[in-house]
């Protein structure tokens, strides 16, 4: 591809991109799919009820003319795959769910809380916010049943019956899941160029070195692309990156003490993390393919940050399984395959790690009430039988840690990667660190330091001791 090429097409996708941008949800807090979009490329939803036995919906017993009603982030085309989820569910135990969604979920919960009008149960995106409603509201959040406590333990890891838990009360069980240690990259172009994905960190430091040798000529060819702009969230897939590397240069351990503040904020472990981000994010031989200097990717939105890599003017960017929806935004007929037009691999660990750490998130089922419908329904919501309801139901970007999965049902081949990174012992997973700590960090200091650090050039030590001293004294 010419230069002039490229650059045509940069200006088609801009326009493109400029018409869009305003569909972006915020999906790196909240860990929803991010995109309106549920035809998956071409793909189509299956029928929920096919073959359906009511045997396995026993236990949640008669509920014939009870209502469950849901309040959720999600919206659109994906609360719709959520209420098809639900029809086995209600057509074996007559049960109706209502659901609604708000895409000021977060801000009118609380509301709802205190005015009285709260929901039977609500689709909390991070444990940070759960805390929160727990400590703020605790005669309106009620423990999980027994019912849906037992399905945790039979159909999850313990660590994500831990994410739900506050004070040593399970409060939420787990609903979806998505992996944000991926990185997106052009299958072909690497089989042109001759590149290996890589199976280590050092690889994939070498790999962008061998790519800045080999484009030395063409400065508009960059091993990384990035984007971190998503309205007032502007910041989050910074923070998504250095969380990622903390857990590959300090370890899981470390990254839960950090989470937890049971070392400080700018800790050195932490400072060291940031100061290896640095060499690809703040590198100017690095990034940002396609799109400008590197305080560019303060600028760019994070739905827009990839796609260089489709005219090969960037190789590689860092991204979560959701951002495969972005692919047909851009262009319908993109293949997101491992043998197709972009496909993603695992952001790789240090050579000398034991176990692969995998960064994620997910949302979790909170209920407000305890009568039996109330507990039946969350019991389904952790069962085999709901995620592979909503497998059916959603031709891509939806996934679930449950092990009863039944990984065939889905039809992308990323979020068939996803499972299996979720479920492979020799993965560890933890928990978006943001999601977790107190609003005002996870949601608010962290997200704009980072910001500064990009856009601003604003120091390792200056923005963690900045993110430090916010940090809510009790």
């Amino acid at each position: 591809m010419t230069r002039t090429t490229r650059l045509n097409r940069r200006r088609r996708l801009a326009a493109v991109t400029a018409g869009t941008a305003g569909l972006a949800l915020l999906v790196g807090a909240c860990g929803s799919s991010g995109s309106d979009d549920g035809d998956g490329g071409g793909n189509t939803a299956g029928d929920v009820t096919a073959d359906l036995d009511c045997a396995a919906y026993e236990d949640y017993g008669d509920l014939d003319g009870k209502t469950v009603t849901v309040y959720t982030s999600i919206v659109d085309t994906e609360l719709e795959q959520q209420i098809e989820s639900y029809r086995p569910f209600e057509e074996c135990t007559g049960a109706t769910v209502e659901a609604e969604g708000s895409k000021e979920f977060e801000a009118q919960l609380p509301v709802r809380i205190q005015s009285g009008n709260v929901p039977d149960i609500a689709y909390v995106p991070q444990p940070g916010f759960l805390k929160s409603l727990v400590a703020d509201y605790p005669d309106a959040v009620k423990p999980v049943g027994d019912l849906a406590s037992e399905y945790v333990d039979a159909n999850f890891t313990e660590a994500w019956r831990d994410y739900g838990t506050v004070d040593g009360t399970l409060y939420g069980t787990p609903l979806g899941a998505n992996v944000k240690s991926f990185v997106w990259y052009s299958p072909s172009a690497f089989a042109d160029a001759g590149y290996e994905v890589p199976e280590t960190y050092e690889d994939l430091v070498a790999l962008s070195d061998q790519i800045v040798a080999d484009n030395e000529g063409d400065p508009d060819i960059k091993p990384w692309c990035a984007g971190i702009g998503s309205g007032d969230a502007t910041g989050w897939p910074a923070t998504d990156w250095l969380e990622d590397v903390l857990l590959r240069t300090a370890g899981p351990d470390v990254y839960d003490q950090w989470v937890n503040h049971d070392i400080p904020f700018n800790d050195p472990q932490v400072a060291e993390a940031l100061g290896t981000v640095g060499e690809i994010l703040k590198n100017p031989d690095y990034v940002n393919g396609g799109l400008g200097d590197v305080s560019s990717i303060a600028t760019t939105e994070f739905t827009e940050g990839g796609y260089p890599i489709v005219d090969q003017l960037c190789y590689m960017h860092r991204q979560a399984s959701f951002y495969q929806a972005n692919w047909t935004t851009l262009d319908p007929d993109l293949s997101v395959a491992e043998d197709g037009d972009v496909f993603a691999f695992y952001f790789p660990a240090p050579e000398a790690e034991e176990q692969k750490p995998v960064l994620g998130g997910g949302e979790f089922v909170v209920p407000f009430a305890d009568r039996p419908e109330v507990q039946a329904f969350q019991a389904y919501l952790t069962s085999p039988e709901w995620s592979n309801a909503k497998a059916t139901a959603t031709p891509q970007g939806w996934i679930s840690a449950n092990k009863g999965l039944d990984k065939s049902l889905l039809q992308s081949p990323i979020d068939q990667l996803s499972v299996d990174l979720l479920t492979d012992d020799s993965y560890v997973f933890r928990f978006d660190g943001s999601d977790q700590m107190p609003g005002a960090v996870g949601a608010g200091s962290f997200w704009s330091e980072m910001t500064e650090w990009i856009a601003s050039d604003k120091s390792d030590e200056d923005v963690l001791d900045a993110i430090e001293a916010s940090w809510p004294a009790s």
